[in-house]
């Protein structure tokens, strides 16, 4: 009997669970709405675009007509030297950057989190705004600083005889490096942060009563538990950089004999779908951008997540 009453209030508990479990769930929907719309129908279409293309006929007088080639667009796409230079100056632009912002990052989270909580509030705002500035907008304050008609560095460094061309070969990409570094460090700083306080804060009592400095109990015990939000910023930052694009738009408008219509990957396949019309050849470059970044990011991502060895 007691078996019989206990039965539907355990399948009373399950039901409650399940449903609580579903309306968990359900908030993940507009995401995967999102990501299914805005990533894998695009991807689908890009991918069934790259195995046409349009064909002239007679001496281009007739109408075009799309042919099925098969992976003869990737065979082009994998075979252009202009195509895989750009991706060679913006992976090793990416070597260099990621690192530095990532330094820089930690380094300010390390900082708030060794000052007080009244401190830390105060700044962590501030060092978080450059990352709420719209990336257009950032874009367009900082090319109006680096302008030598109105901006007021190339004045600043004429005063120590230094001639700054931010817009020249030399710096173009130091320019753009800071950009990306202002706008991007608060972000990464405030993951790496929220990380530093969910750590116990006994851990550190722990070795600080074993003589453990401040600087060793940074780089031996908060770094390392925080690997894992590195980790994840690092993967960002490759995705990221790897598809720049809005940024070197804009300064191509201001240097266009330093920043050519194939500077970047993206560039390169904006020029061949908008300037050029040709979409099919300009989908199978997306593709292939679309692995060399996803083979990027999964390598990074498994040699830095495998489990320390004892």
């Amino acid at each position: 009997m007691a078996a019989v009453t206990e039965s539907p209030s355990r399948a009373a508990r399950l039901g409650w669970r399940r449903i609580m479990a579903l309306k968990g769930a359900s908030f993940t929907v507009p995401f995967f709405l999102g990501f299914l719309l805005f990533t894998v129908t695009p991807l689908v279409m890009a991918l069934k675009e790259s195995l046409y293309s349009e064909k002239g006929s007679g001496l281009g007088f007739g109408e075009k007509t799309v042919e099925f080639v098969g992976l003869d667009n990737f065979v082009e796409g994998f075979g252009d030297d202009r195509f895989w230079a750009s991706m060679l100056r913006v992976g090793l632009f990416a070597v260099i950057s990621i690192p530095v912002i990532q330094i820089a990052s930690v380094g300010l989270a390390l900082l708030l989190d060794a000052a007080s909580q009244r401190v830390a509030d105060r700044f962590r705002i501030p060092l978080l705004i450059p990352y709420m500035i719209p990336g257009i907008v950032a874009t367009l304050i900082w090319i109006y600083l680096y302008s030598p008609v109105v901006g007021p560095l190339t004045p600043f460094f004429d005063l120590f005889g230094i001639d700054a061309n931010f817009y020249g070969g030399e710096l173009i990409w130091v320019s753009i490096g800071n950009l990306m570094a202002w706008s991007g460090i608060g972000f990464n700083m405030l993951i790496v942060y929220s990380a530093l306080r969910s750590v116990d804060a006994n851990v550190y009592d722990a070795a600080r009563i074993d003589g453990a400095s401040e600087w060793r109990i940074a780089w031996s015990i908060k770094v390392p538990l925080v690997r894992r939000s590195l980790v994840l910023t690092t993967v960002l930052s490759i995705i990221g950089t790897l598809q720049i694009f809005s940024d070197t738009m804009l300064f191509k408008s201001m240097a266009p004999e330093t920043v050519t219509r194939d500077f970047t990957p993206i560039m390169a396949i904006y020029d061949w779908a908008f300037q050029q019309g040709n979409f099919n050849y300009a989908s199978a470059l997306s593709i292939i951008l679309a692995l060399v970044v996803g083979t990027a990011s999964a390598l990074f991502y498994r040699l830095t997540n495998k489990a320390p060895t004892s």
